[in-house]
């Protein structure tokens, strides 16, 4: 299965092993609670679909590589103690709490969280001293005489043995006792992963092309070359940290994360082009509404390649500037009922309820964030929340009515907000004009609209304010597609008289 099915698959396996009955006892005991194993080659996503499931069922994560840990580190260090047996004393070896399992218990004292996930990378690569006591954990889920917390679910991961010279493979009498899930490369599941995090459009341009470098391993004459889902996304976040301070990535740079010289070649030559269509058709100006008829005659008249990369870069500005307003709109939303609750309040009150206020916000980002269970957007909203509510105290605390001050500044914020709202939505106008004008055919409509869509950023600006360019192609486009659809069946009718 691709890595979004065993996504599913994992999520719903840990709800039902948290699933409680009347009594308030896992409706499966924890005995018959197999541990999750994924297999699967390295950099498809194992590792970030174990943060995404505790983020979104709310519980707690705690990810360890076994690869670091020796039996000392794993079982716990020995020790000594005194013990009295029918009236004779005794020297016992006993060990101490493994490390592992004592983080279980840091997390849940830290957070407050009492059910999560102990997930385990390279489970099948453990030292040879340390494979004997990871059957029985995987079997009894018992480290040492430690046991993993009741309402904590074992999910392990690894690489298959073409991958890892290290791999111990599990005999059936251990296989028998997990919930093996094999993990295979998707470019589909990868795009529609780039789509909602943004990643550089260069790079998902260049992969719509060459699906086949979107993962690819070989041997050659110096040596494994490879390529994986985990150095694109890695790339795209080194390259956009660069163009934000003026610069562009190199081929050097791209052969640090992508280790195949005829991908980096490849996507290093498409760099450079997508930079100069860029510089050319200067973006700002389309989305402004002032773009030229030369520039248009030159999309009318260039290859599919060029037009993608054009459409993607006025699709990444837009739906970065949704994104950015949403995330905002949602931190005034959760701030609105702080600020009202401080209406006829004196400013030393005012300054406790602010300060309350941001210790709450502050508690929650600190707890999901050792919980490892804090998303990107939740870590974006209260850490925007901290700096807006210190921001207007600040501000506020030195004025004569506080409150007062506090409310015309939010408002002011509000409204610029609003502002900024109504400029992207003529910037999306403006993007489906020129598109009107500049692509012939339904092809970059119809990529358009499908990111609008598909996209949580553009989808949620496009409900909270409407785009009429957007529901008449949308209505369009469907149309086409069922036209499509019904000229397909007649086909297969007729053949079949």
């Amino acid at each position: 299965m691709n890595i979004k099915q065993a996504k599913d698959s994992i999520k719903q396996t840990v709800s039902m092993y948290l699933k409680k009955n009347k009594l308030g006892d896992y409706c499966i005991p924890v005995v018959r609670q197999r541990p999750v194993f994924m297999l699967g080659a390295p950099g498809v996503g194992k590792t970030a679909i174990m943060e995404q499931i505790a983020q979104e069922l709310g519980i707690a994560l705690v990810s360890y590589s076994m690869t670091h840990h020796t039996r000392q580190s794993a079982i716990g260090l020995p020790f000594i103690r005194e013990r009295e047996y029918e009236g004779e004393h005794f020297d016992v070896t006993e060990y101490t709490m493994s490390e592992i399992i004592a983080s279980v218990y840091e997390i849940m004292a830290d957070s407050g969280i009492r059910e999560g996930i102990l997930f385990l990378d390279e489970i099948n690569c453990v030292s040879e001293t340390l494979y004997p006591s990871m059957l029985q954990f995987l079997q009894y889920k018992v480290f040492g005489r430690h046991k993993v917390p009741e309402g904590w679910v074992i999910v392990t991961a690894g690489n298959p043995p073409e991958f890892n010279k290290s791999v111990r493979e599990f005999d059936v009498a251990v296989l028998d006792r997990l919930k093996v899930i094999e993990v295979e490369p998707d470019y589909s599941v990868f795009r529609e992963y780039a789509t909602v995090s943004r990643l550089h459009p260069a790079i998902t341009d260049f992969l719509d092309m060459k699906r086949e470098y979107f993962y690819k391993i070989e041997n050659s004459a110096r040596g494994r070359s490879y390529v994986t889902a985990r150095g694109w996304e890695d790339l795209s976040e080194i390259i956009c940290l660069i163009e934000e301070e003026g610069g562009l990535a190199d081929d050097e740079l791209i052969g640090q994360y992508l280790k195949n010289e005829k991908v980096v070649r490849e996507f290093g030559a498409y760099y450079e082009l997508y930079n100069k269509y860029k510089q050319e058709y200067q973006v700002a100006k389309i989305l402004k509404g002032e773009a030229g008829e030369d520039v248009v005659k030159r999309a009318l008249a260039a290859a599919f390649d060029e037009r993608l990369s054009l459409l993607s870069m006025l699709m990444d500005k837009v739906i970065t500037d949704m994104r950015d307003n949403i995330r905002t709109a949602d931190m005034y939303a959760a701030a609105a009922p702080v600020l009202k609750s401080c209406d006829a309040l004196d400013a030393k009150e005012l300054m406790d309820k602010l300060d309350k206020a941001q210790a709450s916000f502050r508690a929650r980002l600190t707890g999901l964030g050792k919980a490892n269970s804090l998303s990107g957007e939740e870590e974006a909203k209260l850490k925007g929340l901290l700096i807006l509510l210190d921001e207007l105290g600040k501000k506020g605390v030195t004025q004569e009515n506080p409150y007062e001050y506090i409310k015309s500044d939010f408002n002011g914020r509000v409204k610029e907000l609003k502002a900024q709202s109504q400029e992207i939505s003529d910037s999306l106008h403006n993007l489906f004009d020129f598109c009107e004008k500049a692509f012939e055919g339904d092809n970059e409509m119809l990529i358009l609209v499908t990111e609008l869509t598909v996209n949580p950023h553009s989808s949620k600006f496009i409900a909270r304010f409407g785009s009429p360019d957007y529901e008449k192609h949308q209505d369009e486009l469907m149309v086409a597609d069922r036209t499509l659809d019904l000229q397909q069946e007649a086909k297969e009718l007729l053949g079949t008289l």
